[in-house]
């Protein structure tokens, strides 16, 4: 099946005519920064290396697309939704993703510096090597979270649950979790000196013994 493919004057055209839909299109390399794309669904769209600088994304919806290396630099994207997507090593920084639902989507290498974060649901998403210092987390319900290698200084995990989540070997420094739920996560790759981050979380007796012997003390 051939895709059509749109420029940033479709787009304009497409939106400025009430059709907001876009289905099996090609937005490559595209540059559609600064644009009113609010309400907007791309479905199984390609986006790769595309621009959406400074865009207006309130409520859009992305199902299926494929955009690595997608730039959303200070977009809006407010109650937005991304389902099934592929956007890795997409850039993300000082983007506002209030509420927004990110679901069964690639994110790996993304990087969410200064992102807003505010009400964000994450469930079933691949955050490995991910950029999201000082991100809060806090009170959140983490499903299915791959969190392996990132960037998680100074991240706000208190009074979190995580479910069926891998932290391993992520950069933990400062982050706080006091209060946090942490059975369900694999802390593989963190050291005993480090374990000083999870003050007042709660762990099982597998991951604290997995921690003690590193001390050469087994537990029983």
């Amino acid at each position: 099946m051939n895709q059509a493919v749109v420029t940033r004057a479709d787009l304009l055209e497409s939106c400025s005519d009430g059709l907001r839909t876009l289905v099996d299109c090609v937005l490559d390399e595209g540059d559609f920064s600064g644009l009113d794309l609010t309400e907007t669904t791309f479905e199984r769209c390609s986006l790769r290396r595309a621009r959406f600088d400074g865009a207006d994304l309130t409520g859009a919806r992305f199902l299926r697309c494929r955009g690595p290396e997608a730039s959303f630099i200070q977009a809006e994207l407010a109650e937005a939704a991304m389902t099934g997507c592929d956007f890795s090593n997409g850039l993300l920084r000082r983007a506002r993703l209030t509420s927004a639902r990110i679901q069964g989507t690639k994110l790996v290498g993304a990087d969410f510096t200064d992102a807003g974060l505010l009400g964000t649901t994450f469930q079933e998403v691949l955050l490995s090597f991910a950029k999201l210092p000082g991100m809060s987390f806090r009170k959140a319900k983490l499903q299915r979270i791959d969190f392996s290698d990132a960037d998680l200084r100074k991240c706000d995990f208190r009074l979190t649950q995580f479910e069926d989540c891998s932290l391993r070997g992520a950069s933990l420094d400062g982050s706080r979790f006091e209060q946090a739920d942490l059975r369900g996560a694999d802390l593989g790759g963190i050291e005993l000196r480090d374990a000083r981050l999870f003050r007042g979380a709660v762990i099982s007796r597998l991951q604290a013994a997995e921690l003690l012997s590193q001390l050469g003390l087994e537990v029983r």
